[in-house]
């Protein structure tokens, strides 16, 4: 299977023990780290493993049934 990309926002906030990352897009998707490169580690991975999970529990929802699946694509604006 073709491996596709995505891009995302991700936000981090600096805390007094480090930052805090969250990505835009994805909501509950968040992170810690003592440093902003550990915080962005950190958030990749996670964003990487909820992909990995719904894309297994899809999997077994639709095993055996006769589906449709197609890409589509959104126009996401970005503030000015």
């Amino acid at each position: 299977m073709d491996q596709g990309r995505l891009a995302f926002t991700a936000v981090y906030l600096k805390s007094n023990s480090g930052y805090i990352g969250f990505i835009e897009e994805l909501p509950g998707v968040n992170s810690h780290g003592r440093t902003l490169d550990e915080a962005r580690e950190t958030l990749q991975k996670l964003a990487a493993v909820v992909f990995d999970e719904e894309r297994r529990e899809a999997e077994e929802l639709i095993a055996g049934k006769d589906v449709v699946r197609e890409s589509f694509f959104i126009p996401i604006p970005r503030a000015a």
